[in-house]
């Protein structure tokens, strides 16, 4: 346990204390969120810390100054949950830090470390963290909002992977949390998402044997074929081993001018399960009317980076959001047509990822899942069009709220939603811990309506 007691925190500082009407301040405001589309919420003071010392400095400055705390590790928000108006930002983007434990099977990650830099230092030593989809993805954010990443369906959520946390908590304290020692903090840890009531500055995470090789198949059809071939994807799912990983696409497809729907098959091959659990894919029945085949193609996570950064690209605006849903199929889709037949143009898409179910934890809060997960992908250049695309986004899910078994913390739009990330048990006992942890509501918590991004498209246009 560690705590500071410096006379004046600022001053002790070695990172940048910028308060509002500093020169710099609306550079480091903009620099918070990833997205193009930046937030009309503006924090009193920002702090880039410049390691874990200057988190609880912060923290501290904050306490003296009656100011509430908001995070940003990568900053790769859709809708910039770390920038709220009023308060002090607490910038982790420079906490980077990645040390590789061999023996142990273990690694310690600073909550700023992206994936293929964290990829990278493991593969040295034959080792696989299942970190986000996206190469620009901080892994704090991601992996506190439950982190459903590469080869996820066979290695579980990466929250689940937690071993221990460094969590400087709302008193100022610094302290090395495990199961052992702080039971409800690593339970609250495990995917509470922006609800957590600490700010992380290292994982400790136990990691996993690299895949023999990665192999990816890639269907694209004709988009009047689009009900069937999700309807078979679906049904398809529970024939193949976890080690592939499952989803299609409806909508832009990066290298072709129309669009379509397509799966994507890939397997993180182990000695059991290899390229060949791609093979059902080649059995559909819709097979020979496929615009576009990539059949069984050797890759590697880099590879997969790059894909996967072509779709949602940086420089544009973009809106994101999800549900979980099952049950029968058909109802499913009859349910989603709202979501499927409005998706705007340009590179504009609809993700379903076929999940099924990994096996919940008692130690972890994270508890929303469902077979299929329903993403609309917005993304667009011009502002005057932010209304329109947030009401696809966002507005078209209400459609489907009958089945909605939740939703991903990491694609959404809280301040909007009719539903949570977190069973509803499970939601109760987290703000039952808050109260101990947190009883004064000094780390800001959930979105509320005022501070969506609808609301400030709607005010926009008014």
């Amino acid at each position: 346990m560690s705590r500071l007691f410096d006379p004046n925190p600022a001053q002790a500082m070695r990172g940048a204390v910028i308060r509002r009407g500093d020169a710099s301040y609306e550079k480091a405001r903009l620099d918070a969120v990833w997205n193009e589309r930046k937030p009309d919420r503006f924090p009193d003071v920002i702090v880039i810390a410049e390691g874990e010392q200057d988190v609880v400095r912060a923290v501290r400055l904050a306490r003296a100054e009656g100011l509430r705390v908001s995070i940003r590790s990568g900053g790769h928000s859709w809708v910039g949950n770390g920038v709220r108006n009023g308060g002090l930002l607490i910038d982790l983007s420079r906490l980077q830090e990645i040390a590789v434990d061999p023996a142990s099977r273990t690694a310690s990650v600073q909550p700023a470390a992206k994936g293929p830099a964290i990829q990278e230092a493991l593969a040295e030593h034959g080792l696989f963290f299942p970190t986000g989809h996206a190469p620009t993805v901080g892994i704090g954010g991601f992996i506190l909002g439950g982190g459903y990443g590469w080869n996820s369906r066979h290695l579980g959520p990466a929250c689940l992977s937690i071993r221990a946390i460094d969590v400087v908590l709302a008193d100022g304290t610094l302290v090395h949390a495990t199961d052992e020692t702080h039971p409800d903090l690593l339970w609250a840890a495990r995917g509470s998402g922006p609800g957590f009531f600490g700010i992380v500055t290292r994982f400790h995470l136990d990691v996993h044997e690299r895949p023999t090789k990665i192999v990816r198949t890639v269907h694209s059809y004709p988009l009047a074929l689009r009900d069937e071939v999700l309807a078979w994807s679906y049904d398809i799912l529970q024939t193949l081993p976890t080690t592939v990983e499952f989803s299609a696409k409806v909508g832009f497809t990066p290298g072709l001018d129309t669009r379509t729907v397509s799966l994507t098959a890939t397997a993180f091959c182990t000695p059991e399960h290899g390229p060949e659990a791609l093979a059902p894919l080649e059995a559909a029945p819709f097979r020979d009317q496929a615009v576009r085949a990539l059949v069984g193609q050797e890759t590697t996570i880099a590879e997969l980076y790059d894909v996967a950064d072509r779709l949602n690209p940086e420089g544009l605006r973009w809106a994101v959001d999800g549900v979980w849903a099952e049950g029968p199929v058909e109802e499913i889709l009859t349910a989603s047509a709202p979501v499927l037949d409005g998706i705007p143009g340009g590179t504009s898409f609809v993700l379903w990822m076929l999940w099924g179910h990994y096996p919940p934890r008692p130690d972890a809060c994270w508890s929303a899942q469902a077979k299929a997960y329903l993403s609309p992908n917005a993304g667009w250049s011009d502002p005057s069009e932010d209304l329109a695309h947030e009401n696809w986004v966002h507005g078209s899910l209400a459609a489907v709220q009958h089945l909605s078994k939740g939703l991903q913390f990491s694609d959404n739009n809280l301040a909007d939603r009719f539903d949570l990330g977190l069973s509803a048990e499970n939601a109760e006992r987290l703000e039952k811990i808050r109260g101990v942890y947190d009883p004064d509501g000094f780390f800001r918590t959930y979105m509320a309506s005022a501070e969506s991004t609808t609301a400030y498209a709607r005010a926009a246009r008014s």
